[in-house]
């Protein structure tokens, strides 16, 4: 019986050995592909702030200003665009972003634009209409989000959804990524209600910036780069979202499968300890019983 229990013991510390080294490497690959989409990700922030801060500026600030992006309309139908990981075992990350999606629809009739291998086999599953959808996140790059975000404009158009939103995970460290439902479309910004007295007055000393050839020629040639930026900027952020779970995750699993190999191995020893002194004490009745 005891040599039964030292081999389980055996067999066991074996089957976790494997996988803390699955875990460790796994851990290592996660911490390389962080640094370079941390990089990237931080390296656009600029960019699409300042896209932003444009739109802003003109369709505040700009008398008599249109376009058919900045009509609100009655709500019938919306687009989601749903940026989600290419894998599993990073924690609670993909299922954060597909519960937030679930949870601001209203029933199954919301068309759905998927990025990465989770979201699309999260919603095609469901019986959600799929209307694009990009198979790796890793891959997209600016020319696939551009796809995605020419999609969401062109049903907006149409008047086949009246509202466009994009759902995905804003890194903000390794251990922190924080869930953002963005409304795309139509575009709509704060009145800055909340700034105080003396922000304001600032504000409202800054030049007035002119625009040529006019104000709504800029804006109609601003907007979509705004929108296919916005959503490859959250694709940017999902993957190094993705690989900082992914990271946190694996190295939780490798500290768990240490501390079980040290109480697998307390057990070993405690078995063989035993197994040892029950083999003395037979040895030592056995010459007992031939005097």
């Amino acid at each position: 019986m005891a040599g039964a229990g030292i081999k389980a013991i055996k067999t066991r510390i074996g089957s976790v050995e494997s996988t803390k080294q699955i875990t460790k490497a796994m851990e290592l690959v996660a911490s390389s592909k962080l640094r370079k989409a941390k990089e990237k990700a931080e390296s656009s922030r600029p960019y699409f702030t300042t896209l932003y801060d444009s739109v802003k500026d003109i369709a505040q600030n700009t008398r008599g200003v249109k376009d058919d992006f900045l009509k609100q309309r009655e709500v019938k139908n919306k687009c989601y665009i749903v940026v989600a990981g290419d894998r599993g075992l990073a924690g609670g990350y993909n299922s954060n972003v597909l519960k937030s999606t679930v949870a601001h629809m209203e029933d199954k009739k919301e068309k759905v634009m998927t990025i990465g291998k989770k979201s699309y086999e999260f919603f095609s599953k469901r019986g959600y209409d799929v209307v694009k959808s990009v198979s790796s996140v890793e891959e997209c790059g600016y020319n696939e989000s551009l796809e995605i975000a020419q999609g969401a404009m062109d049903l907006y158009k149409k008047g086949e959804v009246d509202e466009v939103y994009m759902v995905y995970t804003k890194f903000i460290s390794p251990l922190v990524q924080d869930v953002k439902l963005v409304k795309l479309l139509p575009l709509a910004f704060d009145k800055d209600e909340n700034l105080n007295e003396t922000k304001k007055e600032e504000n409202s000393r800054k030049p007035r910036v002119q625009y040529l050839p006019s104000a709504e020629a800029v804006l109609s040639y601003i907007i979509p780069k705004f929108v296919s930026g916005t959503v490859y900027g959250g694709v940017l952020e999902s993957f190094a979202s993705e690989q900082g779970a992914r990271r946190t995750s694996m190295e939780s699993a490798t500290d768990n499968a240490n501390e079980m190999l040290s109480k697998l191995e307390l057990s070993y020893n405690r078995a063989r300890q035993s197994a040892v002194t029950q083999e003395i004490t037979e040895i030592v009745g056995g010459v007992e019983a031939l005097k």
